[in-house]
């Protein structure tokens, strides 16, 4: 809650936090359903938050 940005930024940093919770527990590989959404945005932002984590979706 204490993140700063827009909510693009805030997105990206859930998704990095998704893929070190991930990765602590022995993940490496996820399939990122997007639920209906386009891949733009927030959406993307999550997506690519989680790739730099180290997720490979």
């Amino acid at each position: 809650r204490a993140l700063d940005g827009d909510k693009s930024a805030k997105a990206r940093k859930v998704g990095e936090l998704v893929a070190e919770r991930a990765k602590a527990k022995g993940v490496d590989s996820v399939v990122f359903d997007r639920g209906g959404n386009k891949y733009h945005g927030r959406v993307a932002a999550v997506a690519d938050g989680a790739r730099e984590g180290g997720l490979s979706l």
